[in-house]
């Protein structure tokens, strides 16, 4: 079964990660996908996750994009419509994870979380809302760590993650009328390069949640491709916390 056969998507920060994840999955539910990555020395790693999709038979399409650049975000739309043919889903997922105490932050830090974070998802969305048909889709990838911060020095992440809540229930109700839903997506602890389950805080975060244990990516992607396929025609405007329990 192939729900999203016909559908384009494109996904930032697809290169590794849950990023990664999300292309595959996407993939496999039949979708042909675009997929950006940061810098060029992350391009192997993003041709390999593209290798993956055309080896399903799939449509890829690679991007260098830094979402820090608002003109790169644009472009990247208006690629993957040029190369593709078409946008149907839009799945905000680059992100960056600034870490240490309040009275360390610099501005410079601030400015570059929130063009990530904030401001990349929303610019994102504005250059793929005249693409997108009836039935299109926006899905962000958020943080758990937006709603409860069980731990000290993330201060600046969690602010820059809780935007995405008011990005997304504004941005559900100004493009409901044309059937395009837009929600969140908030994971909790998943494995990846940036947090791995065997990393030297993985323990007490793993004790943190009810089930005890890490999410592997593809848990996360699940959310997003049953949020993009006829199983979310009705679900917008919506926070979707899939933590193992964390926030619970």
């Amino acid at each position: 079964m192939e729900p999203l056969r016909g559908r384009v998507a494109l996904v930032t920060g697809g290169s590794r990660g849950i990023g990664a994840a999300i292309v595959r999955r996407l993939a496999r539910e039949g979708a042909d996908v675009a997929l950006t990555h940061v810098t060029p020395a992350s391009k192997a790693k993003a041709e390999a996750v593209a290798a993956e999709v055309t080896a399903l038979g799939r449509r890829a399409l690679v991007i260098e994009a830094d979402a820090a650049d608002a003109g790169a975000v644009a472009r990247s739309v208006e690629e993957t419509v040029a190369g593709l043919g078409a946008l149907d889903i839009l799945v905000n997922n680059a992100g960056v994870f600034p870490y240490g105490p309040v009275e360390e932050i610099t501005p410079e830090a601030v400015h570059h979380t929130l063009a990530v974070h904030a401001a990349a998802p929303l610019l994102a969305a504005g250059a793929a809302s005249p693409h997108l048909p009836e039935g299109g889709r926006i899905i962000s990838i958020g943080s758990a760590l937006a709603e409860r911060v069980p731990f000290p020095g993330i201060a600046l992440y969690a602010m820059s993650k809780s935007a995405l809540t008011g990005m997304t229930r504004a941005l559900a109700r100004e493009l409901g009328p044309r059937g395009i839903t837009v929600n969140l997506v908030q994971p909790g602890s998943t494995e990846t390069d940036m947090n791995p389950a065997d990393g030297e805080d993985a323990d007490a975060q793993r004790a943190l949640s009810a089930l005890g244990r890490y999410l592997a990516p593809d848990e996360v992607a699940a959310t997003v491709a049953h949020l993009a396929g006829p199983g979310g025609r009705g679900i917008t405007g919506s926070v979707i916390t899939v933590d193992a329990g964390t926030n619970a």
